[in-house]
């Protein structure tokens, strides 16, 4: 689809809202020519001091629709930012939806957190029911997504209680899997053709949490989770995460933790002694992601492991005995059915987990399904997964307690985690509804610094491969001291007031 920006550069949520609405669609910018281009979108955006008008103009194989869309711009930059985007989507939303009769799932919303908008109009005093009815009328949701809205929203807020500003989590990075999963496009290495890496990966990582660890107590923060991912942490022996679970214990004050998460991941990393290992660290939360229980659906997506090795893997889970145990699955893997996913979801719950995530495959630039062309369900069949999950695990007692979508999401849906009360991840909440800072270490770590009282954020990032991270140092230790300057400046703000 041609593309025109007038009086902005707001690239990044044009192009969320032209995926979820057009997903086929890839953005074409230059100057739209309305009497050879059958498809374009011209979005301009006026200002005159606190006021905002946001138009597009959308055009579609002969159909035209205009839409202007008015807002107050109120609060600091980043709050007006949040503002002009909403205008945005909400005026690409209502053009297109004109000209084409489209209506997806999520309406206008095309963030990544669609449960802080519920959140933001719950703050403002709203009940669950006018929340509701905001994001019908005014973001077009359909009752299914509202309610997971709603839903999550609520879980943030019993997990907000308590927080102070001195409160952080922190994640940890292993970078390595058994081998690369055809949907993957994170930053994650084959043990198998990389096995010289981990020794020194792990050296590197000791040292970043040192130091990471004598700067928390000198800025006297507390840490309330602790995440460790991947890649896949359980591909480690278990020698390797004894020493670096003890490194960790070492270097961080421990003594207010509400969780100790690591991700087991695929099942074909998992042994009892490494289980072990982690239950004698206080690990109480670990994950074993499946994605599916599909043999044929495995092998489509490069795994190596079969569904019995799924079950040999829950069974040494049981035994070892974790208070809360995730599994992962995705709808719209490759050569799944509507039928095998209903399959797989049974088999999942019949383990007796507390906490299930339901992922919609995202098709990811990297990853090698979208490099081989690999045959992947319809947006129909991907709707049909999701509709039949919704209701069965609410019927069993779980519900949803954080969500979020993703960029080239099948059919514009989104990532549910689903729990029985009580077993919440908090760190997946704090995460996604950024509650308070997150502090992470490791290859292709992305620290994220939160000041709620003034709504501002900061992202950092650690390189990205092992490699280049082991050999470059200097880039953690800027990313500290980003870190240390931030909450220096926001506690310094704190005792001013």
């Amino acid at each position: 689809m041609k593309l025109e920006l007038i009086g902005h550069d707001h690239k990044y949520v044009v192009e969320q809202s032209l995926l979820a609405l057009f997903p086929e669609e890839r953005p074409v910018y230059g100057s739209v020519d309305r009497a050879a281009d059958r498809r374009y979108a011209v979005i301009t955006i006026a200002e005159a001091g606190d006021h905002c008008t946001v138009t597009t103009e959308l055009g579609w194989d002969g159909s035209v629709a205009s839409f202007p869309q008015a807002v107050t711009l109120t609060g600091d930059d980043y709050a007006r930012e949040g503002q002009r985007r909403r205008a945005i989507g909400m005026s690409f939303f209502r053009a297109a939806r004109e000209a084409t009769g489209i209506a997806p799932p999520w309406g206008s919303l095309t963030g990544i957190r669609p449960a802080k908008v519920a959140t933001e109009l719950l703050d403002r005093g709203l009940s669950a029911e006018e929340a509701g009815a905001v994001l019908e009328d005014t973001y077009f949701v359909t009752p299914q997504r509202r309610r997971l809205c709603l839903d999550a929203a609520l879980a943030a807020a019993k997990a907000d209680q308590g927080r102070t500003d001195r409160d952080i989590s922190l994640y940890v990075g292993i970078p390595f899997c058994p081998t690369r999963c055809a949907y993957c496009s994170f930053v994650s290495n084959s043990v198998e053709k990389s096995f010289h890496l981990v020794e020194p990966y792990l050296a590197a990582l000791r040292s970043e949490i040192a130091s990471a660890g004598q700067m928390v107590r000198d800025l006297g923060l507390r840490v309330r989770s602790f995440y460790m991912g991947g890649g896949t942490p359980t591909t480690l022996t278990a020698a390797q995460m004894d020493g670096l679970l003890t490194c960790l214990e070492e270097q961080f004050d421990f003594s207010g933790l509400l969780e100790r998460t690591v991700e087991a991941g695929r099942p074909d990393t998992i042994t009892r002694e490494k289980l072990e290992v982690l239950k004698r660290h206080g690990v109480d939360r670990i994950s074993v992601n499946p994605q599916t229980m599909e043999d044929h659906v495995l092998r489509a997506i490069g795994r190596r492991h079969t569904a019995a090795d799924i079950e040999a893997a829950m069974e040494t889970v049981a035994a070892v005995g974790f208070p809360h145990v995730n599994m992962d699955l995705i709808a719209g893997l490759p050569e799944d059915t509507p039928e095998g996913f209903q399959r797989s979801l049974e088999r999942v719950l019949s383990f007796g987990t507390d906490n299930l995530t339901i992922h919609t495959l995202s098709l990811k630039k990297g990853s090698r399904i979208t490099l081989e062309g690999t045959r992947i369900p319809t947006v129909e069949e991907v709707g049909a997964m999701l509709d039949y999950a919704d209701p069965l695990l609410r019927t069993l007692g779980f519900a949803p307690y954080y969500l979020y979508r993703q960029k080239y999401q099948s059919g514009s849906f989104e990532n549910v985690g689903w729990c029985r009360s009580g077993g919440e991840g908090l760190y997946n909440i704090y995460i996604m509804e950024e509650l308070h800072s997150i502090l992470s270490m490791g290859a292709g770590g992305s620290t994220k610094m939160v000041d709620r009282r003034h709504s501002h954020i900061e992202r950092v990032f650690n390189l990205k491969f092992p490699l280049e991270y082991t050999q470059r140092p200097e880039k953690a230790a800027e990313n500290q001291r980003a870190f240390a300057a931030f909450h220096r400046a926001m506690l310094q703000d704190l005792q001013e007031r």
